[in-house]
């Protein structure tokens, strides 16, 4: 499995990227002149908000959906 990669240019901005893709899951992958007030999110290539990027980490720490109250509830199988 690959690892993210960091890579800083000579404007002082910072990319992380997998497979030659942004992504980062520890924060913003791209950080334009090391200014973080316009950082912008990616995952796998694709941009996404602040707050989409939090909602997507959210889902994939944490139990899987069939071992949470709400996935019992609905009658998932185990």
């Amino acid at each position: 499995m690959s690892e993210v990669k960091k890579m800083k240019t000579g404007d002082k901005t910072i990319i992380y990227y997998l497979d030659g893709k942004m992504h980062n899951w520890e924060g913003p992958a791209l950080i334009p002149q090391g200014n973080k007030r316009l950082a912008e999110y990616y995952l796998f290539g694709i941009k996404h908000t602040k707050e989409q990027w939090e909602e997507k980490k959210k889902d994939v720490n944490g139990q899987p959906f069939y071992k949470t109250a709400s996935g019992k509830a609905s009658g998932a199988r185990v």
